[in-house]
């Protein structure tokens, strides 16, 4: 026959182990939603027909894109979240520290910073159930 002290024990077992599943489920979310939401940022450059400046250099919206999904798939531990994304890995060079900027024909230059948080608040202003 069990003791007290085991059935507590199990039953306490039992809940950690359901906590410990529940905050990985969450933890898988969250990285699903940062994924889509980063996607988002680089699709939203890739189709802009801005201009993108990169260390005082000029690149198409494609181009910059490209640069920042390879920034991405490099550095993914370091884009926890669309923000993080932003800051580290979006808004300035890795190799300089130069900032990034983003010309567009219908606004002046804004640092790519500015322009991707403008972005992601609008996406998820639009996305609010």
């Amino acid at each position: 026959m069990k003791s007290v002290y085991q059935t507590v024990r199990f039953g306490l077992n039992q809940k950690l182990s359901v906590f410990a599943v529940a905050a990985m489920l969450g933890q898988v979310a969250l990285a699903d939603v940062a994924d889509d939401e980063i996607n988002f940022l680089i699709g939203s450059i890739e189709s802009s027909g801005c201009v993108f400046v990169r260390n005082g250099e000029e690149h198409s919206a494609k181009d910059a894109a490209d640069h920042l999904r390879l920034k991405y798939r490099r550095g993914r531990r370091y884009a926890t979240s669309a923000e993080h994304f932003i800051d580290r890995l979006a808004s300035k060079s890795s190799w300089s520290g130069k900032p990034y900027f983003i010309n567009c024909p219908d606004s002046k230059s804004l640092r790519s910073e500015d322009w991707l948080t403008q972005r992601l608040e609008n996406h998820r202003a639009s996305h609010i159930p």
